[in-house]
Order: C-alpha cells, then structure tokens, then sequence
C-alpha cells in the first residue's frame, strides 16, 4: 500500500508536470518510439550554462581550498578555456576532448570549455593505469587530452593519438589552466557558437566496465544529458515543495560536499551539472577523508551530502563527529551500490534530523532511474525504491523482453529520453544494449513489489562493485593471464564491510612452471591495471588442481566463488 509519503510526492509531480508548469512535458520520438521530455528543458549543455550562470551570477558557487568563485566568474573563465581550445588547439564541433585528473575547480571549468567550444566531454577514469588511459583516449579517437600532472606522467611511454595540454589545480583558473586558455577578441567563440549546436549533437563520453573486458564509451547526445540533469532538478524541485509543505522555510542556499570523483555519472549529473538550475554551491576535498569532509561540512554549512554507501557510514560513525554542527545537512544519499539496512539505521540514528537516501541509475542512463526517500527509505532500505517522474519507464524484462509479472524477478530495464545513444565505436554491443522497444538492458537482476518498488536482487553481467567502481571480471583475468607462466584463473567478488564487495582471484600455473605467489602476481597486476582492481594479496589463492569446469568446459565461476567464499570466511590465507 502506498505511504503518506509516497501520496504526496505524487500529488507535488503531478502540479509540477501539470500544463504549463516547469516540469511538463511533450511526447518526444526517438528511433520511432514516443517518450516524454521536458518542453522547457534548454536545447544543449552550453545553452544550459549560460542561462544558469547568468540567472545565479552573482551567488558562491565552487569552493576548493583557497580558491573560491561565484557562477559568474566560473562561467567567464570557462568562456575563456573554450577560446583558446577553439583558437590555439583547433578544436571544432564534435571533437572528443578527453580529461583525465582528480577533482578540482579547474576540473569543473574545463568540462565547461570542452563543451563551450563544441567539443565531447571524453570523461577518463582518474585511477586508470598509463595503458587504460591510452587504450580510452584511442577508443574516443580524441584529439586533446587536457590531463593533470599525475596522469600526463602516467601516459609516458604509452603510445596513443592525442596531444597532451596539461593543467593544474588548487590555483586561480588562469594560472591553472594557462595551457588552454585564451581571451576573447570581439564576440567570444562559446557565446557564437549557441547558434550552432542543437540536441542531437554529441556531447559526452563516459566509460563503463561490463561483461567484455574492456571499458565501453557510451556517448549522449545533448538532449540525453540535459535530460538526466532535468531530472534530478524535477526530484530536487519536488522535495523542496515537501518541505515547504511541512512548514520548513528554506532560506539558505543549498550547497554539495563533493566527494565523489566527477568522472563517475554521480558526480557529473545529479551533483555538479545539477548545481546550476538549483543554485547550490559545491565544496571540493582532493581526495575522500572522513575527518576533512566533517570539518568542510561545518565550515561550509554543507546541506546535502552524496558519496558511495561507505562514506556517509563514515561520517556517522567518526570520533570527532560530535565536535562539528552538522545540523545543516538533511540529505545523506547513497549511489553506486546498495547500502546494508544497517548502515541505513545507523545514518538516521546520528543525524536525526536529516534521512539517508538511495538512488539508483547508470551511466549509460545518464544517472535517471529510481530514487527511495527519507521515510520510504526507511521502511524499505533494500529498496532502491521507485522509477523517477515524469521520464523514467521501468519494466522487469525476460531474456526475450517480454514483460514479467509483479514480483517475479528479471532483468532491470529502463527507456527515457535521457539515455545514453549508444557504445562508441562498437554497433553490436550498441544493438544488445537494448530492446526492440527501446528499454535499455541495464544487466541487473530484480523485481517490483506491490508499490512498485525496485529491489535489486543479483547480476548478469560479470562485474564487482568496489565502493561504486564497476571492475569487470573479465578485464582482471585478462591482466593475470597476460602472466606466462599462468594456466588458469577465476575472477570474482568478495562481501566486504567497507567497499561493499572486492576483488578476489583464485589461479593455477601451466604444467611445469615455476610457482609465482600470490604477492608476486599481485606486483604484476600492478603494473599493468588501476591499483583499486587488483585483489589484495590475502584475496588472490594460488590453487594446485584444475579449477571446476561446466558442461561447455568453461570455468564454474560459481562454484568457484562458493568455495572460496568460505575460504575466505574461515581467514585462509593459501588454499
């Protein structure tokens, strides 16, 4: 039965989704089939950051360390980043940027440029190893790569088609990124080149891990990412209404710690893009820190918090939480991974004046897809809870894409206007992606309850959650068995308290070859994939007996994760 809750979030969409009203919507036909989308959403990323900028010009926006800059000056100088890839770097419409580096202001505004200047946000995974990066820089065929010191080091000696303009952080966005940056003559390039985009244009790059190995692209077009972002400010827009309903005066500016890395969905969409139309400003931290996100959430008077499920764990569970006024915070949303109901609990125990929250969406969903609410949360922590208003259709699907009764588990599939077009470069994975009817195949197993609420069950695809990283299976037992003198290997997925799940490896040497340990093939990995892949040394089992096969001769990934989930319970180092 529906709660009180769930009853009046209906009713606020309903008004917001009404004729005439901010949020309604136009039936959009997209490769033949009709969906809703937003009649006042702008046309484009650069169209929405200029109305933005313009409407909040005035208010604080980016905080990093010493550095602070209101939409205004955020927009000025990425205008001026967007001058000089156009100018000195020659980029035009279409070309694939790619950035590759950690969390920053300058971050932010050279996404900003990228798209500025007409230009694909090719967005890299910042713990990406030399050759992943160059694998993800020639897979987008990008002609930049605007990198920070640390990744530019990591791509020497790794042989890819793009120039490196490097750029810093912690420092002014003039002196940060000098390399692409350039003052206008006359009309700047980003404000005349308005009239040239339109929503069909592409506009980002995001990378994915799944059941092939190497990482996708899953490119958008404007009107995609637009869309994922309306649809977080239609929710933000709706929870505001709640509140205000409850006599709650909200009066100061909202305002985001990020601590989540801006090249994940996560922190792309609902928490940086998402921050124009609401106003919010956003508090970096370089690297995740419990103790520091505390104290900048004091500091800052930090409203909304999102972060995989360990972090706001964290945050309640810290010593010096207790020294800190945290009182301002009423949103701890989780995404990534599902949280453990105590987690859930422990949350609303520490702040309880504030609700934990859980979102579920991909990026190839551009982060649209179901959202559970302060108390609904509560009374369904296991639920990543309903599809979210007015773009999101959800249907539990068989193999065949036929649809599954109400309670009868399936594959999780989802159709709106903000899904991604498709995988860059690779047709036949673009076409298996989805259905004849246009629902996007999101490779996760569950069902709908009697109020409609998704609870995901298990997997089909062969990945490990680790803390909200996708690690493909495949790609980790690729890298083991780049090892000579390995014979076999099974890659899967550890319970873990903290990251939710890891990787763990288990491996047999060819016949008569010396015997390589687990450390030393740890060391190998090291060298060749992102350090946050590789199994811990007490995680990888070197066996001496052919692993289990199936009926086809292909590994029993399964029972080989059952065995060795219980070696590992029982803290066995060697098996």
């Amino acid at each position: 039965m529906p709660t009180q809750l769930d009853n009046a979030l209906e009713g606020i969409m309903a008004a917001l989704t009404a004729e005439g009203q901010p949020f309604a919507t136009v039936p959009f036909e997209r490769d033949g089939i009709a969906m809703p989308a937003f009649i006042g959403a702008p046309p484009t990323l650069a169209h929405y950051f200029a109305h933005f900028s313009q409407q909040n010009a005035a208010l604080p926006f980016l905080v990093d360390g010493e550095v602070r800059l209101t939409f205004g000056e955020t927009y000025a100088a990425a205008t001026r980043v967007a001058e000089g890839l156009i100018r000195n770097h020659g980029v035009a419409k279409g070309d694939r940027i790619a950035i590759a580096a950690r969390n920053s202001a300058n971050w932010m505004i050279a996404y900003m440029g990228v798209i500025m200047a007409g230009g694909c946000a090719t967005l890299l995974n910042g713990f990406s190893s030399g050759d992943e990066l160059a694998y993800a820089i020639d897979l987008a065929e990008a002609k930049l790569v605007l990198a920070d010191e640390g990744r530019a080091a990591r791509l020497e000696g790794h042989a890819h088609g793009a120039k490196v303009v490097v750029f810093s952080h912690g420092n002014p966005p003039a002196e940060g990124l000098a390399a692409a940056w350039a003052e206008p003559e006359g009309t700047p390039a980003a404000i005349a080149l308005l009239g040239e985009l339109g929503p069909d244009d592409l506009a980002t790059i995001l990378y994915t891990s799944g059941s092939t190995g190497k990482s996708k692209g899953a490119w958008s077009d404007h009107r995609g990412v637009v869309h994922g972002i309306m649809s977080y400010v239609a929710q933000s827009a709706m929870a505001k209404v709640l509140v205000e309903s409850q006599g709650e005066v909200l009066s100061d500016q909202p305002c985001a710690l990020v601590a989540v890395p801006l090249f994940h969905v996560t922190g792309e969409i609902p928490l940086f893009l998402q921050s124009f139309a609401i106003a919010r400003k956003l508090v970096l931290m370089p690297k995740w820190d419990a103790g520091l996100a505390i104290r900048l959430m004091a500091e800052e008077k930090v409203s909304y918090f999102v972060g995989v499920p360990l972090m706001s764990y964290e945050i309640a569970n810290h010593p010096d939480r207790d020294k800190y006024d945290l009182s301002a915070c009423k949103s701890f949303a989780a995404g990534g991974a599902p949280r453990p109901v105590e987690h859930v609990n422990r949350i609303k125990e520490a702040f309880p004046e504030g609700f934990p929250l859980l979102g579920y969406g991909l990026t190839e969903t551009n982060a649209v897809g179901c959202g559970n609410f302060n108390e609904n949360y509560l009374a369904k922590p296991g639920s990543t809870g309903r599809a979210s208003k007015p773009l999101v259709e959800l249907r539990i699907l068989d193999d065949m894409g036929k649809e599954l009764p109400q309670g009868q588990v399936g594959e999780v599939c989802i159709r709106s206007v903000a899904n991604f077009r498709g995988y860059w470069k690779n047709p036949e994975a673009t076409k298996a992606a989805f259905t004849d009817t246009g629902f996007f195949r999101t490779g996760d197993l569950g069902y709908l309850d009697e109020d409609d609420y998704l609870f995901i069950v298990d997997r089909k695809k062969d990945i490990i959650i680790r803390g909200g990283e996708n690690i493909s299976c495949i790609e980790v037992e690729d890298a083991i068995y780049a090892h000579d003198d390995v014979g076999e290997c099974s890659v899967f997925g550890l319970p873990d308290e903290r990251f939710g799940e890891v990787p763990a490896a288990v491996y047999a040497m060819k016949e008569g070859r010396p015997a390589l340990s687990p450390g030393e093939l740890r060391a190998f990995l090291l060298e060749r994939i992102a350090p946050f892949k590789v199994p811990l040394e007490h995680q990888i089992w070197l066996v001496e007996e052919a692993l289990p096969r199936l009926g086809t001769q292909k590994i029993d990934k399964r029972a080989v994760k059952a065995r060795f989930l219980d070696v590992a319970a029982q803290g066995v180092v060697a098996a």
